[in-house]
């Protein structure tokens, strides 16, 4: 798949439950057509969405509710199609062209 730019894109879903979509304008789920390669000239990756997320996807300011020191914040559970990040290498999973990345906040106020 390529943008009318020409650059390659992978297709891929991104889902916020738990609270995060509010961050997100309130959508829980987002079709995105990530650039193929990072900033870097790597393979695009979770830790390259997350950033992407943040700069194009994220309308509200508090960003800080959803990342913290560049990567996702503690409490916040992140499944790749359906499996725990951590079973997938975290950060660094090369995203596939379908894939589909659900985050979860865990957190609640008491």
């Amino acid at each position: 798949m390529a943008t009318a730019s020409g650059q390659d894109v992978v297709p891929v879903t991104v889902e916020f439950t738990g609270g995060l979509e509010m961050l997100f304008s309130n959508q829980r789920k987002h079709d995105i057509a990530l650039p193929a390669k990072g900033e870097d000239g790597n393979p695009a990756n979770v830790a390259f969405l997350v950033r992407y997320l943040c700069k194009n996807t994220m309308k509200d300011h508090r960003k800080d509710l959803f990342v913290l020191d560049d990567t996702v914040r503690p409490g916040i559970l992140v499944l790749i199609n359906e499996a725990d990040w951590e079973l997938e290498g975290e950060e660094q999973y090369e995203l596939q062209k379908g894939d589909t990345v659900l985050f979860v906040s865990t957190l609640h106020g008491g």
